[in-house]
Protein backbone atom coordinates (compact mmCIF):
# COMPACT_ATOMS: atom_id res chain seq x y z
CA UNK A 1 0.00 0.00 0.00
CA UNK A 2 2.58 2.15 0.96
CA UNK A 3 4.41 1.70 -2.36
CA UNK A 4 1.08 2.67 -4.74
CA UNK A 5 1.03 5.80 -2.64
CA UNK A 6 4.43 6.92 -3.49
CA UNK A 7 3.83 6.18 -7.29
CA UNK A 8 0.77 8.44 -7.08
CA UNK A 9 2.67 11.58 -5.46
CA UNK A 10 5.41 10.93 -8.01
CA UNK A 11 2.82 11.14 -11.12
CA UNK A 12 0.79 14.20 -9.31
CA UNK A 13 4.70 15.70 -9.35
CA UNK A 14 5.41 14.99 -12.97
CA UNK A 15 2.10 16.02 -14.22
CA UNK A 16 2.44 19.78 -12.42
CA UNK A 17 6.08 20.07 -14.07
CA UNK A 18 4.70 19.39 -17.08
CA UNK A 19 1.91 21.71 -16.96
CA UNK A 20 3.89 24.68 -16.12
CA UNK A 21 6.23 24.04 -19.02
CA UNK A 22 3.85 23.93 -21.53
CA UNK A 23 1.85 27.21 -19.52
CA UNK A 24 4.55 29.87 -21.06
CA UNK A 25 4.42 28.66 -24.76
CA UNK A 26 1.08 29.61 -25.72
CA UNK A 27 -0.17 32.57 -27.83
CA UNK A 28 0.86 35.00 -25.23
CA UNK A 29 4.68 33.60 -25.30
CA UNK A 30 7.33 35.60 -27.06
CA UNK A 31 8.97 34.41 -30.34
CA UNK A 32 12.95 33.43 -29.80
CA UNK A 33 13.39 36.72 -32.06
CA UNK A 34 11.01 38.90 -30.56
CA UNK A 35 12.50 41.95 -29.64
CA UNK A 36 12.27 42.84 -25.81
CA UNK A 37 9.95 45.13 -24.14
CA UNK A 38 7.71 44.64 -27.38
CA UNK A 39 3.85 44.97 -25.83
CA UNK A 40 2.87 43.62 -29.98
CA UNK A 41 2.27 46.70 -31.08
CA UNK A 42 4.10 47.22 -34.47
CA UNK A 43 5.52 50.97 -35.98
CA UNK A 44 3.55 51.80 -39.24
CA UNK A 45 5.28 51.09 -42.07
CA UNK A 46 5.86 54.07 -44.63
CA UNK A 47 4.21 53.21 -48.06
CA UNK A 48 6.64 51.77 -50.57
CA UNK A 49 7.49 54.25 -53.91
CA UNK A 50 4.59 54.00 -56.75
CA UNK A 51 7.29 52.60 -58.89
CA UNK A 52 9.27 49.19 -58.99
CA UNK A 53 10.93 49.47 -62.23
CA UNK A 54 12.58 51.97 -64.94
CA UNK A 55 11.87 52.42 -68.53
CA UNK A 56 14.86 51.56 -70.67
CA UNK A 57 16.81 54.83 -70.79
CA UNK A 58 17.81 54.22 -73.98
CA UNK A 59 14.57 53.17 -75.91
CA UNK A 60 13.48 56.54 -73.99
CA UNK A 61 13.66 59.10 -77.10
CA UNK A 62 11.99 57.91 -80.27
CA UNK A 63 14.32 58.42 -84.29
CA UNK A 64 12.18 61.77 -84.64
CA UNK A 65 13.13 63.16 -81.08
CA UNK A 66 16.65 62.13 -81.67
CA UNK A 67 16.50 64.10 -85.20
CA UNK A 68 15.76 66.88 -83.61
CA UNK A 69 17.91 67.13 -80.60
CA UNK A 70 20.71 65.42 -82.17
CA UNK A 71 20.80 66.78 -86.20
CA UNK A 72 24.25 64.91 -87.15
CA UNK A 73 22.45 61.40 -87.09
CA UNK A 74 20.34 62.06 -90.55
CA UNK A 75 23.60 63.77 -92.13
CA UNK A 76 25.17 60.17 -91.65
CA UNK A 77 25.41 58.37 -94.51
CA UNK A 78 26.27 55.19 -93.48
CA UNK A 79 23.06 52.98 -92.05
CA UNK A 80 25.10 51.04 -89.67
CA UNK A 81 26.51 54.48 -88.09
CA UNK A 82 23.33 56.32 -88.24
CA UNK A 83 21.78 53.04 -86.20
CA UNK A 84 24.42 52.77 -84.18
CA UNK A 85 23.83 56.52 -83.05
CA UNK A 86 20.57 56.14 -82.69
CA UNK A 87 20.72 53.17 -80.26
CA UNK A 88 22.91 55.21 -77.55
CA UNK A 89 25.67 54.25 -75.33
CA UNK A 90 23.87 52.51 -72.06
CA UNK A 91 26.05 53.74 -68.39
CA UNK A 92 27.05 51.13 -66.45
CA UNK A 93 24.58 50.29 -63.91
CA UNK A 94 24.57 46.46 -61.92
CA UNK A 95 20.47 47.02 -61.03
CA UNK A 96 18.59 48.78 -64.31
CA UNK A 97 15.31 48.85 -62.14
CA UNK A 98 17.37 51.31 -59.97
CA UNK A 99 18.82 53.40 -62.36
CA UNK A 100 19.22 53.62 -66.12
CA UNK A 101 21.25 56.04 -68.09
CA UNK A 102 22.16 56.21 -71.76
CA UNK A 103 24.63 58.82 -73.90
CA UNK A 104 24.21 59.80 -77.38
CA UNK A 105 26.89 61.95 -78.82
CA UNK A 106 26.55 62.95 -82.62
CA UNK A 107 28.60 65.52 -84.85
CA UNK A 108 27.16 67.29 -87.90
CA UNK A 109 28.63 69.80 -90.41
CA UNK A 110 27.75 72.73 -87.92
CA UNK A 111 28.11 71.39 -84.13
CA UNK A 112 28.58 68.25 -81.65
CA UNK A 113 25.78 67.48 -79.44
CA UNK A 114 25.37 65.40 -76.27
CA UNK A 115 21.93 64.04 -74.95
CA UNK A 116 22.22 61.96 -70.98
CA UNK A 117 19.11 60.77 -69.81
CA UNK A 118 19.01 59.62 -66.42
CA UNK A 119 16.60 57.75 -64.95
CA UNK A 120 16.75 56.69 -60.91
CA UNK A 121 14.56 54.99 -58.56
CA UNK A 122 14.49 56.47 -55.34
CA UNK A 123 14.61 53.81 -52.40
CA UNK A 124 14.26 54.63 -48.66
CA UNK A 125 15.62 52.20 -46.22
CA UNK A 126 14.31 53.67 -43.30
CA UNK A 127 10.73 51.67 -42.43
CA UNK A 128 9.34 55.77 -41.04
CA UNK A 129 10.65 56.90 -44.36
CA UNK A 130 8.73 56.66 -47.35
CA UNK A 131 10.09 56.45 -50.85
CA UNK A 132 8.69 59.44 -52.18
CA UNK A 133 9.61 61.18 -48.97
CA UNK A 134 13.43 60.43 -49.89
CA UNK A 135 13.40 61.10 -53.67
CA UNK A 136 12.26 64.38 -52.57
CA UNK A 137 15.23 65.27 -49.89
CA UNK A 138 17.67 63.65 -53.06
CA UNK A 139 15.49 66.50 -55.27
CA UNK A 140 16.12 69.06 -52.93
CA UNK A 141 19.57 68.92 -52.49
CA UNK A 142 20.11 68.65 -56.72
CA UNK A 143 18.21 71.94 -56.78
CA UNK A 144 20.04 73.50 -54.51
CA UNK A 145 23.19 72.43 -55.94
CA UNK A 146 21.68 73.73 -59.20
CA UNK A 147 21.51 77.31 -57.48
CA UNK A 148 18.20 77.26 -57.24
CA UNK A 149 16.25 77.92 -54.27
CA UNK A 150 15.38 74.98 -52.17
CA UNK A 151 11.73 73.51 -52.68
CA UNK A 152 9.35 74.69 -50.15
CA UNK A 153 10.70 73.33 -46.37
CA UNK A 154 8.65 70.29 -45.68
CA UNK A 155 9.47 67.28 -42.90
CA UNK A 156 10.74 65.64 -45.76
CA UNK A 157 12.84 68.08 -47.47
CA UNK A 158 14.25 70.18 -44.39
CA UNK A 159 17.31 67.66 -43.89
CA UNK A 160 18.21 68.08 -47.33
CA UNK A 161 18.27 71.68 -47.55
CA UNK A 162 22.74 71.57 -47.07
CA UNK A 163 24.01 68.76 -49.95
CA UNK A 164 26.44 66.76 -48.49
CA UNK A 165 28.52 63.87 -49.80
CA UNK A 166 26.00 60.92 -48.42
CA UNK A 167 23.11 62.95 -50.26
CA UNK A 168 24.75 62.60 -54.02
CA UNK A 169 23.24 60.06 -56.19
CA UNK A 170 25.21 57.31 -56.96
CA UNK A 171 27.22 57.33 -53.80
CA UNK A 172 28.13 53.53 -53.20
CA UNK A 173 29.05 55.04 -49.00
CA UNK A 174 25.11 56.22 -49.16
CA UNK A 175 23.80 53.56 -50.30
CA UNK A 176 24.99 50.97 -48.27
CA UNK A 177 24.95 53.12 -45.05
CA UNK A 178 21.17 52.41 -45.48
CA UNK A 179 20.10 56.02 -45.05
CA UNK A 180 20.00 57.29 -48.63
CA UNK A 181 19.32 56.48 -51.78
CA UNK A 182 22.12 56.30 -54.37
CA UNK A 183 22.80 53.65 -57.33
CA UNK A 184 21.98 50.35 -55.81
CA UNK A 185 24.95 49.16 -57.48
CA UNK A 186 27.55 51.78 -56.53
CA UNK A 187 28.31 51.97 -60.11
CA UNK A 188 28.96 55.74 -62.04
CA UNK A 189 26.12 57.44 -62.79
CA UNK A 190 27.33 58.95 -66.10
CA UNK A 191 27.56 62.22 -67.16
CA UNK A 192 24.83 63.80 -64.98
CA UNK A 193 25.78 62.56 -61.88
CA UNK A 194 26.97 66.59 -61.04
CA UNK A 195 24.21 69.21 -61.99
CA UNK A 196 25.75 72.27 -63.39
CA UNK A 197 26.21 74.57 -60.46
CA UNK A 198 24.53 78.19 -60.30
CA UNK A 199 27.26 79.83 -60.53
CA UNK A 200 29.29 78.07 -63.52
CA UNK A 201 25.53 80.04 -65.59
CA UNK A 202 25.61 82.82 -63.71
CA UNK A 203 27.49 85.14 -66.56
CA UNK A 204 25.16 83.76 -69.21
CA UNK A 205 21.71 83.66 -67.31
CA UNK A 206 22.29 87.10 -65.98
CA UNK A 207 21.93 88.09 -69.50
CA UNK A 208 19.06 86.41 -70.55
CA UNK A 209 15.32 87.07 -70.60
CA UNK A 210 13.43 86.17 -67.30
CA UNK A 211 11.70 83.12 -68.92
CA UNK A 212 15.26 81.71 -69.98
CA UNK A 213 17.12 81.76 -66.89
CA UNK A 214 17.57 79.12 -64.75
CA UNK A 215 13.83 78.33 -62.72
CA UNK A 216 11.63 76.01 -61.30
CA UNK A 217 9.15 74.52 -64.20
CA UNK A 218 5.63 74.17 -62.77
CA UNK A 219 4.41 72.09 -65.20
CA UNK A 220 6.73 69.03 -65.15
CA UNK A 221 6.22 66.40 -62.77
CA UNK A 222 5.57 66.60 -59.53
CA UNK A 223 8.58 68.94 -59.46
CA UNK A 224 10.72 70.02 -61.41
CA UNK A 225 13.99 72.57 -62.25
CA UNK A 226 15.87 73.67 -65.65
CA UNK A 227 19.23 74.94 -65.48
CA UNK A 228 21.36 76.77 -68.43
CA UNK A 229 25.32 77.06 -68.70
CA UNK A 230 27.08 78.66 -71.04
CA UNK A 231 30.86 77.74 -71.15
CA UNK A 232 33.81 78.21 -73.02
CA UNK A 233 36.30 75.33 -74.02
CA UNK A 234 39.53 75.26 -75.20
CA UNK A 235 38.45 76.94 -78.57
CA UNK A 236 36.45 80.23 -78.76
CA UNK A 237 33.38 77.85 -80.02
CA UNK A 238 31.15 78.10 -76.74
CA UNK A 239 29.27 74.99 -75.65
CA UNK A 240 26.04 75.59 -73.83
CA UNK A 241 24.15 72.55 -71.47
CA UNK A 242 20.35 72.60 -70.38
CA UNK A 243 19.45 70.20 -67.80
CA UNK A 244 16.21 69.32 -66.82
CA UNK A 245 15.47 67.39 -63.80
CA UNK A 246 11.99 66.21 -62.80
CA UNK A 247 10.75 64.06 -59.65
CA UNK A 248 7.84 61.91 -60.65
CA UNK A 249 6.81 60.41 -57.15
CA UNK A 250 10.03 58.26 -56.55
CA UNK A 251 11.57 58.49 -59.76
CA UNK A 252 14.23 60.94 -60.41
CA UNK A 253 14.66 61.68 -64.11
CA UNK A 254 17.66 64.00 -65.19
CA UNK A 255 17.92 65.26 -69.28
CA UNK A 256 21.64 66.95 -70.30
CA UNK A 257 21.34 68.28 -73.41
CA UNK A 258 24.54 69.67 -74.75
CA UNK A 259 25.27 71.73 -77.97
CA UNK A 260 29.03 72.86 -79.47
CA UNK A 261 29.48 74.38 -82.61
CA UNK A 262 32.23 73.17 -84.93
CA UNK A 263 34.29 76.71 -85.46
CA UNK A 264 31.54 79.41 -85.22
CA UNK A 265 31.93 82.15 -82.00
CA UNK A 266 28.55 82.35 -81.65
CA UNK A 267 26.44 80.70 -78.62
CA UNK A 268 24.06 78.10 -79.50
CA UNK A 269 20.63 79.50 -79.15
CA UNK A 270 19.21 79.46 -75.64
CA UNK A 271 15.37 79.32 -76.37
CA UNK A 272 15.95 76.45 -79.08
CA UNK A 273 18.05 74.10 -76.55
CA UNK A 274 15.34 74.65 -73.96
CA UNK A 275 12.68 73.96 -75.68
CA UNK A 276 13.89 71.03 -77.09
CA UNK A 277 15.02 69.72 -73.85
CA UNK A 278 11.65 70.44 -71.94
CA UNK A 279 9.79 68.66 -74.92
CA UNK A 280 11.88 65.28 -74.02
CA UNK A 281 10.94 65.78 -70.84
CA UNK A 282 7.05 65.99 -71.07
CA UNK A 283 7.68 63.05 -73.02
CA UNK A 284 9.44 61.12 -70.71
CA UNK A 285 7.24 61.98 -67.47
CA UNK A 286 3.99 61.16 -69.77
CA UNK A 287 5.84 57.64 -70.61
CA UNK A 288 6.38 57.25 -67.02
CA UNK A 289 2.75 57.50 -66.52
CA UNK A 290 1.37 55.07 -68.84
Amino acid sequence: MQRKAYVSAAAMLLAAVLAGCTGGSGVGGSAPDSKGGDTGTTAPVAQPGKYRTLPEACGAADHDTLDTLLPGIQETSDEAQQEKAYAGEATLTYDTDRRDGCDWKVASAATTDHLFVDFERVVSYDNTVSDESKAEELFATKQTSAGLPAPAASASTSAAATPSPSDSAGSPAADNAGGDNGDASGAPSGPASGVPSGSASGASASQAPADLQPRVLDDLGDEAFLDDKLSTGSSTAQQRTVTVVFRTSNVIVTIEYSEQPTASASAPDSKEMQDRAQKLAQKLASRLND
